[in-house]
């Protein structure tokens, strides 16, 4: 017998950026999401690149969705976490289709979070979510901008529980922001959004 057919998220795709103390953020984050969360993944975690980066197992040790470092040409899939490797950009060419660059650095930085979601921006609109973790610098608040322009959501964590709040900061300064939350609040606003896309 079967159950009540489920509306289509109105999120296709989560992308989280995160720096300095990500590392527990997402951890954390990532283990409270659920199985079924409905939508892609994406992740950009500032890492030192000249070292062997072991984060996906780190980060995915508590998570119900598997997490994998992206690769070139990958189709994304949704209830999967793909992790930009270390020295190198992440985008979405366009829906569901991952690239890889080691072009230039930007805002000092390799992975960024503002080109991932810039490309997420263009490749999802209005069926997409920036979330904005602990770090520090300004990275991410060109591209949240891009996602709120395109009709998207953007969340960002709050001061008292960010370790570093550079990033959160520079974000919500943009007015681009639709929830500055506290880091334990934020996985069932993601579940809420891409269950029912009410901004609420």
């Amino acid at each position: 017998m079967r159950g009540p057919e489920r509306s289509p998220p109105a999120f296709d795709i989560i992308a989280i950026a995160a720096s300095a103390g990500g590392v527990n953020a997402l951890t954390r984050l990532l283990g409270s999401l659920p199985a079924n969360l409905g939508a892609i993944v994406v992740i950009v975690q500032h890492v030192d690149p000249h070292h062997r980066s072991l984060m996906p197992q780190v980060i995915g040790r508590q998570s119900p969705l598997p997490v994998v470092h992206a690769e070139e040409g990958a189709l994304l899939e949704v209830d999967h976490v793909y992790l930009a490797p270390p020295d190198h950009h992440m985008l979405i060419k366009h829906k569901g289709i991952l690239t890889l660059t080691d072009t230039e650095l930007v805002n000092f930085v390799r992975p960024s979070a503002d080109l991932l979601f810039e490309s997420v921006a263009a490749a999802y609109g209005e069926h997409a979510i920036a979330v904005v973790l602990t770090g520090s610098g300004h990275d991410g608040a060109l591209g949240v901008t891009a996602v709120k322009q395109r009709g998207g959501t953007v969340v960002a964590q709050d001061e008292a529980s960010s370790e570093f709040f550079g990033m959160p900061s520079a974000a919500i300064k943009t007015g681009a922001v639709d929830y500055v939350l506290p880091l334990e609040e934020i996985a069932s606003k993601l579940v809420t959004l891409t269950a029912t896309g009410a901004l609420n």
